[in-house]
């Protein structure tokens, strides 16, 4: 892979394919890697071959409970942050369990929403998530709760020098 690219995947909690596609690396902050994907990229989704309709750009956090991404329009939702655990690199491939919960903030109304908290109790009795991933990813859909909606960094400006990257 070139130096500049990353390969980014999510698998469910007991090892599923979730989402795996390449991405173009920007760079790291004290916030995380910033990677883009630009529309047409070939990926997975839920384990079938896919390709991206719109592009995005992925904050993916140090040592976070969490991913964000940030999308242009079309899409209704501006930024779409998945709770996750920490993500794990080795060498250019980023790991990141996907944890069902969402925090998501439309675009057109600003509205922060928490999502798929029905999944998360599902998974959470199917696979055994244990205590303390259950009071990590909570925790950290109730911080992004907050930081969605109060117009604090990554989530206010930050990443639009990102996303004109991708939307060129």
């Amino acid at each position: 892979m070139p130096q500049d690219m990353v390969r980014v995947v999510y698998t469910k909690y007991d090892g599923s394919a979730h989402r795996d596609y390449p991405a173009r690396r920007f760079g790291s902050d004290d916030l995380g890697v910033w990677v883009g994907v630009t529309h047409g990229t070939p990926s997975v989704y839920h384990g079938r071959p896919s390709v991206e309709q719109i592009p995005f750009v992925l904050l993916i956090p140090h040592h976070a409970w969490w991913t964000g991404m940030f999308n242009p329009p079309p899409r209704t939702s501006e930024v779409y942050c998945d709770i996750t655990t920490p993500a794990r690199w080795e060498g250019d491939t980023v790991h990141i369990i996907d944890l069902d919960l969402d925090v998501v903030r439309r675009r057109e109304s600003g509205r922060v929403e928490l999502r798929d908290e029905d999944e998360f109790d599902e998974h959470r009795v199917q696979f055994g998530y244990p205590d303390d991933l259950v009071t990590e990813a909570q925790a950290a859909a109730a911080k992004l709760m907050g930081a969605l909606g109060d117009g604090s960094e990554p989530f206010a400006t930050q990443y639009h020098k990102y996303l004109s990257e991708v939307t060129q």
